[in-house]
């Protein structure tokens, strides 16, 4: 998916953001990043994020600052780091992935957010509807928690002997349910077994990989997390060690030495970036009364 193309994903004209979220603003807008996963993982994201804002006008240090704040994985953070933005006033909150977003939107309800996710924004309760989301929060989601039979599917392609397949998921995610039930029915009507396994920290994932081995299990899907995001080696390490094919969401996974090839859901990496760049920046641009954010 090409940057541009991505862009189109988000509303076109979204809805005037209520004037008393800018009412106090310092001279010097600022901009808060909420994300749930970690920022060494998250560097080429960070570069993105910085390289789309000076192309819209804004300078980090220069003419807008950017207050970070990562839950490393643990989603429990999310709601104090949130509150934590709306203390220091920002002028929009940018939230990755949709737990984020959810913390956000339940932290203000005047600030503007800016969101990328990946699961249904209304399903989910971010926005009324996809076409107008109303309210104080916009974004995009591409939908990578839905992605889970495609994957499988994928999955059977590279390793048609496969029988028995293993799935990764994060208890702690809110998506966890839905992949487990999307993917344990896709596979019931491949005729493939499905063994979950959980992981919502280090050990667990070493504990999930031993699982797979006692099991049998002949390939993996790695559920769609931040977490797994950010132990992206770990995973890709043990898979190899242990010698069990995976497919994953994003192709960090496989440059990290996975043992197979993700699906290829996008041409360019972080390109979701640069749509939140642009609309982060429309947001903290000072307006008149009865501008939209475009």
């Amino acid at each position: 998916m090409r940057r541009r193309e991505f862009i189109t994903l988000l509303p076109g004209a979204a809805a005037a953001w209520p004037l008393a979220a800018r009412a106090q603003q310092p001279a010097m807008p600022v901009i808060g990043y909420l994300s749930a996963g970690a920022s060494a993982p998250t560097a080429s994201v960070m570069a993105i994020f910085r390289q789309v804002l000076a192309e819209a006008g804004y300078v980090e240090g220069r003419n807008v600052a950017i207050e970070y704040r990562f839950a490393e994985g643990n989603y429990d953070r999310l709601p104090a780091l949130a509150a934590e933005l709306v203390r220091r006033q920002v002028a929009v909150i940018v939230a990755v992935p949709t737990p984020a977003a959810v913390a956000a939107k339940a932290a203000t309800a005047s600030i503007p957010i800016v969101f990328l996710g990946a699961e249904d924004p209304v399903k989910v309760g971010l926005v009324a509807n996809l076409a107008r989301p109303g309210g104080h929060v916009t974004g995009a989601s591409l939908l990578f928690a839905e992605l889970g039979p495609k994957q499988l599917g994928l999955l059977r392609e590279l390793v048609p002997t496969a029988a028995r397949i293993g799935l990764l998921i994060n208890p702690s995610n809110m998506n966890a349910d839905d992949v487990t039930k999307d993917v344990t029915a896709a596979g019931a009507a491949m005729g493939l077994q499905i063994e979950v396994v959980q992981a919502s920290n280090i050990l667990e994932i070493d504990a999930a990989f031993a699982s797979l081995v006692r099991k049998r299990a002949d390939a993996l899907v790695a559920g769609t997390d931040s977490f797994f995001f950010n132990r992206r080696l770990q995973l890709a390490t043990l898979a190899t060690r242990h010698a069990i094919p995976a497919v994953y969401n994003a192709r960090e996974y496989a440059e990290a030495g996975g043992p197979i090839e993700q699906i290829r859901i996008r041409d360019q990496p972080f390109d979701r970036e640069s749509a939140q760049s642009r609309c982060a920046a429309d947001a903290a641009r000072p307006r008149r009364r009865g501008d939209r954010m475009m």
